[in-house]
């Protein structure tokens, strides 16, 4: 795939989907800690999302980083817009700003807010 169909490819999958977390792994057998972390917390809000394994295709792992201006993985985007990496994620999370952003961009989830 060319870097362009790549950058296509991520794009459609970020605004087709509400919630995209590309991740090392799967949610099922998510293979770094920072993954299992995110996967952790998504599925603890109930939210629906689609995962994107990056080690299955260097080509997506790498076009992620550049598509995203960010270095590392996992990466989660919600609604078209980038929020972040593990560290992100989890602040969030724990300061309820995650869950806020869900209500502010519509993405429906469970109407628990505890702290995992």
């Amino acid at each position: 795939m060319s870097d362009q169909a790549v950058t296509d490819w991520i794009r459609k999958q970020v605004s087709t989907n509400d919630v995209v977390l590309f991740m090392k792994g799967t949610r099922d057998t998510p293979r770094c800690g920072f993954s299992s972390r995110v996967v952790q917390i998504l599925d603890h809000l109930g939210v629906e999302y689609e995962d994107i394994d990056v080690l299955a295709d260097v080509a997506i792992r790498d076009g992620v980083k550049q598509f995203s201006n960010w270095p590392t993985i996992p990466q989660v985007y919600v609604k078209g817009e980038f929020v972040g990496g593990c560290d992100i994620t989890t602040e969030m999370f724990q300061s309820g700003e995650l869950k806020d952003l869900f209500d502010q961009k519509g993405v429906k989830h469970a109407s628990t807010t505890q702290v995992a």
